[in-house]
């Protein structure tokens, strides 16, 4: 991707709408009178009272229980060194992002525009009373190493600085686990450590909090070896400086099992990590070049274990492993600190989790199904759902075991369940969506290629590695925008169908439309002039293998896009074609259906409907249940519509009797698994909410899912297509870029499913 694609998505995605990217919300009603009484005045001075008499009752009438401030004053911003407080303000936006949505922690996001440490310290512990914890971020050393054990001197709530422990904790995991599979006691490797900023040194710290023995750790820093006689010294790095008799890298690295890398990109040549000890771990965490290439590791020495920073390889050493969990069990037991005993358990819980079965949806995620532990595989991949339990009730048990708890947790089998539902499913389907797609990207012919907007998404799903595209359209155009907007699509196939009309391949599309289509009316000349019609094309390829699967309809109607499919492709034999969305909201995803195919369904067609979506629902890894909607609970008004969906019920009940379904429901029941019990206790659904609704007719699916779109702030993933005999999806009209690439997200998995077992 060009650096001016870059820095204009970037730009793009931090300005559209709302700029920023978090936001308060209200968790309260706040509708009418009396909710604004209660929030304000004169209800608030009771829960103020409260806390006067008792400063404990703030985690139970305020938010500070879940509430954790991300602190920096922009010394030491990512790669960017220096750049300032408020410059500094996206990543600590974006850092307040992952919190919430793999721990659900909130967050404010506060910049210092100081650089004294006095000061700095000074207006931190004055807002203790509004948060459970503070994260401090990118503070350049050595200032944070005295900010950092100061709060945690003077406050009486976690602090962390997560620049210094965060990447410490999974790379102490990582090296565990590294030194197990490569046979060696972590007490006798002898470690480089390249670097000697706040990680470096916090990671130093850790490996021999977990059994390093400091004699045998040498580091670095950007004047060479850290050694005892070199003059002014400061005291962080005073503390691992050696005697030995070495200078520089090459010295360093000979004969060493370990070399972790926290400095700058290709510092590390293949010919000194030649020299290192049999069965090396090289753990190279510069981002987003690491200190030697993982291509070039791997190619030199093949008893390697190799970690590095980024997502595209094995073993990323991600913070997002650590933080949000590490956070989430401390306040979840009001601790007062987080202490090395937390961060101990935090690496031994993320270590355990690796040596564990990996569920089937981290499998299904990444396109595979042995994801196990070995040399690809040292520690969880950040999709990996047992992290928030794993990890946060390691940190939760250590916090009450060693003293700093302000309360317990005695079931914690019911805390695991509550650390479950904290997160709705729609926090990562999409992103393990993403990643299966990428593990083994496909074909997609883009067959309305010649739009801003389709190029941007080809763009996106060629560059994040989701899919191979294929542009259809008006190849002049097309060439056109490429050049006017820098799109790094040059190496990317383009066809235009009408210069296409003398190839073989044209003619064996022609032919095979007009025998499928001759007795329907079609000749030989109306199949000719169809098949320069990019749908008919695309479909074509799709049919013959020349493509996997085929994205259309961001400019035109949905029958006029679904047309040629059908009748290029058609429907898998004995089944129903149907429409479905998937709805991410914050209560987990919802799956509508049928919302763009069928207009008025049967009892019949909509007991098939139901099915198709049902395995389609569980394609993504979760388990149906179904409501089959109406405007009457279960025969509560007879009308054709309320009727029809109870004959529907009943075929489902009796022909597919292992089918989690009932109906018919009004939406409000279904939803509303408390609602539902109290009124209908002999409802199937019972005790759970629905996840998946089937509407009677198209009018009411395609209402609802566009109301709730718009109205209930949750983002629509479709329509996804089923039941064709090939892999097709046609857009919303007009759909926004994400939108695209989430469809062709969905267009390749489906592709993928559909290849032959091997």
């Amino acid at each position: 991707m060009s650096k001016l694609n870059r820095k204009k998505d970037a730009l793009d995605y931090h300005s559209m709408g709302r700029p920023g990217k978090i936001a308060v919300v209200p968790t309260k009603p706040y509708s009418s009178q009396r909710d604004l009484a209660l929030a304000y005045s004169p209800g608030v001075a009771e829960p103020c009272l409260a806390i006067a008499e008792n400063p404990e009752d703030a985690y139970k009438y305020t938010t500070k229980g879940n509430l954790v401030a991300v602190i920096s004053n922009g010394t030491a911003v990512l790669g960017l060194g220096d750049i300032g407080a408020q410059a500094g303000k996206p990543v600590m936006e974006g850092k307040g992002l992952l919190f919430k949505i793999f721990a659900d922690i909130d967050v404010f996001d506060l910049e210092l525009d100081t650089k004294d440490v006095d000061q700095f310290v000074n207006i931190v512990k004055a807002l203790e009373p509004t948060f459970g914890g503070i994260n401090l971020e990118d503070i350049k050393a050595p200032e944070c190493f005295e900010i950092e054990r100061r709060l945690k001197e003077e406050m009486k709530i976690p602090v962390m600085h997560d620049d210094q422990h965060g990447t410490a904790i999974i790379s102490g995991a990582a090296l565990i686990n590294a030194c197990e599979l490569q046979g060696k006691n972590i007490a006798d490797v002898k470690i480089v450590v390249n670097g000697a900023g706040a990680a470096a040194i916090s990671c130093t710290a850790m490996y021999v909090a977990v059994g390093a023995k400091k004699e045998n750790i040498v580091m670095l820093d950007s004047k060479g070896v850290i050694r005892i006689d070199r003059e002014t010294l400061d005291h962080s790095k005073a503390e691992w400086a050696t005697t030995r008799d070495i200078h520089t890298l090459a010295d360093a690295v000979k004969d060493a099992d370990v070399f972790i890398g926290l400095s700058a990109a290709d510092i590390l040549s293949a010919e000194v990590l030649k020299t290192m000890a049999p069965n090396p771990i090289v753990l190279a965490m510069a981002n987003p070049n690491p200190e030697i290439a993982y291509d070039l590791a791997i190619a030199t020495r093949n008893d390697i274990i190799m970690g590095t920073g980024r997502s595209d390889y094995p073993n990323q050493v991600n913070n997002v492993l650590g933080f949000p969990y590490i956070f989430r069990g401390a306040l979840d037991v009001r601790a007062t600190a987080i202490n090395e005993e937390m961060k101990i358990a935090a690496v031994k819980a993320i270590a355990e989790l690796a040596k564990e079965p990996v569920p089937e949806e981290v499998n299904i995620a990444y396109n595979t199904n042995n994801i196990r532990f070995g040399k690809d595989y040292v520690i969880p991949k950040p999709t990996d759902p047992r992290l928030i339990t794993e990890v946060s009730i390691a940190v939760a048990k250590a916090a009450i075991a060693s003293g700093v708890a302000r309360k317990t947790i005695d079931n914690w089998d019911a805390y695991r369940e509550e650390l479950r539902k904290r997160l709705g499913k729609d926090d990562g389907i999409m992103r393990q969506t993403t990643a299966r797609a990428k593990n083994n990207p496909k074909r997609v012919v883009f067959a309305e290629a010649d739009n801003y907007k389709t190029l941007r998404a080809a763009q996106i799903v060629k560059e994040e590695g989701i899919a191979h595209p294929i542009l259809l359209g008006n190849g002049t155009k097309i060439k056109s925008l490429i050049e006017e907007y820098a799109f790094d699509l040059e190496d990317v196939t383009i066809i235009d169908p009408r210069e296409e009309t003398k190839t073989e391949r044209f003619e064996k599309y022609v032919e095979h439309l007009y025998k499928k289509r001759q007795r329907r009316g079609l000749s030989k000349f109306d199949a000719t002039q169809l098949m320069q019609n990019r749908n008919y094309f695309a479909a074509s390829m799709v049919e013959f293998g020349d493509a996997d699967t085929l994205i259309s309809g961001l400019t035109r109607n949905y029958a006029s896009t679904i047309k040629p499919a059908l009748q290029v492709i058609g429907a898998k034999e004995g089944s129903r074609i149907a429409g479905m969305y998937m709805m991410l909201t914050q209560k987990g995803p919802l799956f509508f259906g049928d919302t763009t195919v069928n207009e008025n369904p049967s009892p019949e067609e909509l007991a098939d409907i139901t099915v198709l979506i049902e395995k389609a629902v569980r394609r993504f890894n979760i388990s149906p249940r179904i409501a089959l909607l109406s405007y009457s609970n279960f025969g509560a008004n007879d009308g054709p519509v309320s009727s029809k969906v109870r004959e529907a019920v009943r075929l489902l009940h009796k022909n597919n009797p292992d089918l989690v379904v009932d109906g018919e429901l009004q939406a409000n029941f279904a939803l509303n698994k408390d609602l539902l019990e109290s009124n209908f206790p002999f409802s199937t659904l019972n005790n759970k909410a629905a996840n998946t609704l089937i509407f009677p007719n198209l009018e009411s699916g395609n209402i609802a899912y566009k109301l709730l779109q718009e109205v209930g702030n949750a983002e629509a993933v479709g329509p996804i297509l089923l039941g064709m005999n090939k892999p097709v999806h046609v857009l919303q009209l007009g759909s926004s870029v994400r939108e695209i690439v989430n469809m062709v997200t969905i267009a390749v998995v489906d592709a993928q499913e559909r290849e032959p077992s091997k």
